[in-house]
């Protein structure tokens, strides 16, 4: 070998050396861009989780305080319904054993009920008194609690009502009547007819129910809530099998230690406190105080290596995708290869997408009703089809007493954010409709919640209906929505008032409007999805297409909701002639018509307002259920039931003085058994009072408190309608099942 081919070896040498090592360095070059800019979205993703969490976190504890709130303010009322026959029964100590065991008896929350009274307020019954009723097991029993060993003017409760004069909680604490449950004690003062505070009328609620009621429907299964007192003791944990219980302790125990490092949540709402767990990892306690009383303390745990586990499966995935690019860059480095792996990535993150999306159309589809109501009475049927996988229209039904209540409403803007708006207006409707019975208060409740931290500014029209059923008085409220069509003898608009939309001024007074609606009238409501469906040619399907379809289907007799419905929406897509949806179309419609049933007895009793005469409704009532052939004790619940309602409107519904005429009918088919009460005197639904006033006199004192409240619970339904200068209350008590 010569040395001029010795030398140009080497240079070969060199010159392949060079070329690998360049394609190393490109190859490494390239990874480490795509390692920063992982590293760079990773972090900048984290923190928006970070965020995102704060917010969900917010979200879940206020949700699971409103409903504690909620269970403890059911129980308040209860307790209040039930005061006014305890102060009038003070001088009869062996009737307010009744009444408490009847009250734990009806209220399956309840463990106890006690009425403590000043020492030496009853002479015969020995220094200290206490009447209570027990739930024990199954059973209610009655017994004085009073001893030496149990001396009740020690208790929080009793200090709090008897000394400060005032109605509250106590923090929980363990049963000392021998159930060995934690439970919390409401207590309210007990007055006499002078106002003199005589005792203390109070019910213990066990705390298994609020701990049932925070641990339950979690977005991560590893999340769990604690709930603690305000000064921060423990009140509830999960229960003893769940795999986080020894973090518990660790948790309170860095929440009452001022020197543990805390901060603020991102809007500062909430504390959060970041912590080591041996078991799980780092973990996140976020808490804040429930507003109101009691002034306890709402605490959510969770874990990072589940809230963010998505996030690190990403990154997990995306470090094994770059090196399988590395590895095939090392072979071919070109472009097309990087362009195929960030389209491929891209697609990932699509079907991720698009995956949400469908989880959260399903769950969005779930919130509104799915089953049509059909009955003898009303036919009712709604349909939604958004524009977006998810969309901002709602509409929602139901039964309650006799009364069908419905809505239907239009969320500014389309996606997820009207969808977001959607669930919580169509969770306060759902809530609202099963205590309220006016439109006017429902919406307006509605729109004082929508208003409060809307910085989006977003609005939602929307109208609320309530049609009673035996009567067809339909009551409504509109809230910037299009006016549904009345369709009876013709199709027309029916008439509302425009009112502002919900969600725009929380102090806007709606007013409210009523019809008597005919029977077999049908009554249409729809979004603007429908009037301002557009073709190719950018024209809007109007609100005349809406009559004449309407018109045509009235004339062929096919007013049925569904298939009227039907006939809309076909030709909503006949006009688009393949456009394309633009915004979501929601309807709904409702067919109300008079049931025909067979009546088996119809018997009246005319009485007065006069107590005197109660023997005369009893035996009256008696004489119904024999001819019927009901059992004693169904005889038994009717009769006292009947003479509830009856001996309120005998006391409040005149004047005082004044002599008023009571109407009683009792009206029996094969299935059911009604008993129609009606008066001439002045307006009043009592289905609407809450709590007796006993500080009232009794020409003044609403009617309401037990006897309402013992109605609801013997009777199937009560409804009350003020018809033609009379109030009319019906009852009723079904005697077979009725398969509608």
């Amino acid at each position: 070998m010569t040395v001029k081919q010795m030398i140009d070896r080497f240079k070969r040498m060199v010159r392949h050396s060079w070329r690998a090592f360049s394609a190393v360095g490109v190859i490494l070059l390239a990874g480490a861009l795509i390692e920063a800019i992982s590293l760079a979205q990773y972090r900048y993703t984290h923190r928006l989780m970070e965020t995102e969490l704060d917010y969900r976190a917010e979200s879940e504890m206020t949700l699971k305080s409103v409903r504690v709130r909620g269970m403890l303010k059911s129980n308040e009322k209860m307790l209040n319904n039930y005061l006014w026959p305890i102060q009038r029964q003070l001088k009869s100590p062996e009737h307010i054993y009744q009444i408490l065991e009847r009250l734990v008896f009806l209220n399956g929350d309840v463990m106890s009920a006690f009425v403590a009274y000043v020492p030496g307020y009853y002479p015969n019954q020995g220094e200290y008194f206490e009447q209570a009723a027990i739930r024990r097991g199954d059973a209610v029993v009655t017994q004085q609690l009073a001893s030496p060993h149990h001396d009740y003017t020690q208790r929080e409760f009793y200090h709090q009502a008897v000394e400060n004069v005032a109605s509250r909680w106590t923090d929980p604490y363990l049963d000392a009547a021998g159930s060995g449950q934690q439970v919390t004690t409401y207590a309210t003062p007990l007055t006499d007819a002078t106002g003199k505070v005589v005792g203390v009328f109070g019910i213990d609620l066990a705390t298994k129910g609020i701990i049932d009621t925070l641990n339950t429907r979690h977005n991560d299964p590893s999340t769990f809530f604690l709930l603690l007192t305000g000064d921060g003791r423990l009140i509830s944990q999960p229960d003893s099998t769940h795999k986080k219980q020894s973090d518990v302790a660790a948790v309170v125990r860095m929440i009452n230690d001022s020197t543990y490092e805390r901060e603020s949540s991102s809007t500062g709402i909430s504390k959060i406190i970041t912590f080591d767990s041996k078991t799980n990892g780092k973990g996140y306690a976020y808490y804040a105080f429930m507003k109101g009383q009691p002034h306890w303390q709402v605490v959510m745990v969770c874990y990072d290596n589940e809230v963010f586990s998505k996030l690190k499966a990403m990154r997990r995935n995306f470090m094994l995708l770059m090196l399988g690019a590395l590895s095939l860059l090392g072979f071919i480095l070109y472009r097309f290869n990087h362009n195929v792996q960030r389209l491929h990535k891209s697609k990932l993150n699509k079907e991720r997408f698009d995956s949400e999306l469908r989880i959260a159309q399903s769950i969005q589809s779930e919130m509104i009703p799915g089953d049509s109501i059909s009955r003898d009475d009303v036919d009712v049927c709604g349909k939604l089809i958004t524009a977006l996988e998810v969309g901002g229209d709602l509409f929602d039904y139901l039964i309650r007493d006799e009364k069908l209540y419905f809505c239907i409403g239009d969320v500014s803007g389309k996606g997820v954010p009207s969808s977001l708006v959607m669930a919580v207006v169509h969770s306060l409707f759902r809530s609202l409709a099963l205590h309220e019975s006016s439109p006017k208060r429902m919406i307006q409740a509605i729109n004082e919640t929508s208003c409060q931290g809307n910085e989006t500014n977003m609005f939602v029209t929307m109208f609320i209906g309530v049609l009673d059923l035996p009567t067809g008085r339909l009551r409504y409220c509109n809230a910037g929505h299009d006016a549904p069509l009345l369709i009876d003898q013709d199709v027309k608009m029916l008439s509302v008032n425009a009112n502002l939309p919900v969600g725009l001024f929380g102090d806007f007074i709606f007013v409210q409007q009523e019809i008597q609606l005919p029977a077999e009238a049908t009554l249409l409501l729809y979004t603007d999805g429908l009037t301002e469906a557009m073709n190719m040619q950018h024209k809007q399907f109007g609100l005349q297409r809406i009559i004449d379809t309407t018109t045509n289907c009235m004339e062929q007799g096919r007013t049925a909701p569904a298939v009227l419905m039907d006939a809309l929406h076909e030709q909503a897509i006949l006009f688009a002639a393949g456009a394309q949806q633009s915004d979501d179309l929601t309807m709904l419609a409702i067919h109300y018509h008079r049931p025909d049933e067979k009546t088996v007895l119809d018997e009246t009793l005319n009485l007065t307002n006069d107590v005197q005469r109660v023997p005369e409704l009893n035996d009256f009532v008696k004489n119904v259920t024999n001819r019927l052939n009901l059992d004693s004790s169904l005889t038994s619940q009717l009769m006292l039931a009947v003479e509830e309602a009856v001996v309120n409107v005998m006391s409040y519904a005149y004047p005082l003085g004044t002599t008023g005429d009571i109407h009683v009918q009792a009206r029996a088919t094969e299935q059911s058994l009604k008993f129609i009460i009606s008066d001439q005197g002045k307006a009043f639904d009592p289905t609407l009072r809450g709590t007796a006033d006993t500080t009232l006199s009794a020409e003044e004192r609403p009617i309401g408190g037990l006897g309402i409240l013992l109605v609801q619970q013997l009777m199937d339904s009560i409804n009350y309608e003020r018809a033609d200068g009379k109030n009319v209350l019906t009852m009723k008590k079904m005697l077979t099942k009725n398969d509608n």
